[in-house]
């Protein structure tokens, strides 16, 4: 991943989000093209704390035929990402960019035996079932036994020992404080999610950008 130093996200962060979105786009190379799945996943560590990421596709997916654990994988996830019109800025002269969050993991993958796939089954649904609550989380013993025997059957569990873990958050950190608050706030105001979950990031992570803005706010409120 090509990433300038001012977005270069660090390790501890770019696992972080990587496990919070839990959704990406797992990419291998099969000798004449590239080879790419969407999918859920969530991480996990060896003893030695190197960093795992377990997921799952169909038996028939080309992806199982490159999971020989030697082959080195990439699993990208992206976050939100907002394009930035240029009459956005105070300053003068910029051009069009667009602002984002991705991670990029790296590593071969393997095949996993029958009771690793039927506990990663387990694993994989209570995480996302936990974003529900207080909805009673879904179980696997919901389901009867021959119909659940068959589901796995048709899936085959796969696991990346991660080697290489490269993120990039570009929220425009490199403008001034005064284009970092315009760009802030005009993507704050546009009707997409995508656009006010990067200003609320942006926010985040330099509120001193907007000491202005709240201090003249509070002067107002009677």
């Amino acid at each position: 991943m090509y990433t300038p130093p001012p977005f270069k996200s660090d390790r501890a962060a770019s696992l972080a989000f990587a496990e919070a979105r839990g959704f990406g786009l797992a990419c291998a190379w099969d000798g004449a093209k590239p080879v790419a799945s969407s999918l859920p996943f969530y991480l996990t560590s060896a003893n030695d704390g190197t960093p795992r990421v377990a997921f799952h596709v169909a038996r028939h997916n080309p992806l199982v035929k490159l999971a020989d654990g030697t082959k080195s994988w990439l699993l990208a996830v992206n976050g939100a990402d907002a394009y930035v019109s240029p009459d956005w800025y105070v300053s003068p002269d910029q051009v069009p960019t667009w602002l984002y969050q991705a991670v990029h993991l790296t590593g071969p993958v393997r095949a996993m035996s029958d009771d690793e796939l039927a506990a990663q089954i387990e694993a994989l649904s209570a995480k996302f079932e936990a974003r529900l609550l207080p909805k009673k989380p879904w179980l696997s013993s919901k389901m009867t036994a021959g119909r659940l025997e068959a589901m796995k059957k048709a899936i085959v569990g796969l696991e990346m020992t991660v080697e290489e873990v490269e993120g990039s958050f570009k929220l425009n950190q490199h403008k001034s404080e005064t284009d970092y608050a315009a760009i802030a706030g005009a993507l704050g105001m546009q009707a997409d999610a995508g656009a006010q979950e990067i200003a609320q990031l942006m926010k985040e992570a330099r509120p001193q950008a907007f000491a202005d803005e709240t201090n003249q706010i509070e002067r107002t409120v009677p």
